[in-house]
């Protein structure tokens, strides 16, 4: 009788603890597979952190580090820089059927909306009101000299920020694709 009474004792106290535990929340399994992902240890980037002399989560790089993958350009966006880009700048990649197709298919993705697909001057965007730019066999550059003339490091210079009413371009094509839509430039220079 006395093994009975304990072993109920025993059952009812289970239940009991198990019926008050479970009771917090009804659709919790009372398991938690990840608690990282509920309770994380990394500070959010707006949170203070004591790790920091600044308290600051989120750091600025440290100075002169560059990116993987970054590929420097030292010439200003100022018409001194872009005279030096023209003598100094030249393309480094082959000139091989692969590249000058590759440029070709930037080119008409990136540049022919306003330049047109045989750089004339007369793309899609012009259709539609917006001032044309300068035909790349028969045109004028706004910084002197004819568009046929136009150098490697001009080129790359004017893609990567832009001229007049033409943005920057360097946040969408990598410097390696910057050269080769140079490179099919310089073949619509002589249609």
């Amino acid at each position: 009788m006395n093994k009975i009474k304990i072993l109920g004792i025993t059952a009812f106290s289970i239940a009991a603890s198990i019926l008050v535990t479970s009771c917090k929340d009804k659709r919790s399994t009372g398991w938690e597979y990840a608690p990282n992902m509920y309770r994380h240890i990394a500070y959010d980037p707006d949170q203070a952190n004591p790790n920091f002399a600044d308290g600051k989560t989120a750091q600025v790089p440290p100075k002169g580090t560059i990116p993987v993958g970054f590929v420097r350009f030292d010439f200003p966006n100022t018409k001194g820089g872009y005279d030096s880009a023209s003598v100094v700048v030249k393309n480094l990649l082959p000139a091989t059927k692969k590249n000058f197709e590759d440029g070709k298919v930037l080119y008409e993705h990136f540049c022919s909306p306003c330049h047109g697909i045989k750089g004339e001057g007369d793309g899609l965007v012009v259709a539609h009101g917006y001032p044309a730019p300068p035909s790349y066999s028969k045109g004028q550059s706004s910084r002197g000299g004819a568009m046929k003339d136009l150098t490697d490091g001009k080129i790359y210079h004017t893609i990567t920020y832009g001229v007049n009413a033409m943005g920057s371009y360097a946040s969408q094509l990598s410097p390696q694709e910057r050269w080769k839509v140079v490179a099919y430039v310089h073949h619509l220079q002589t249609l």
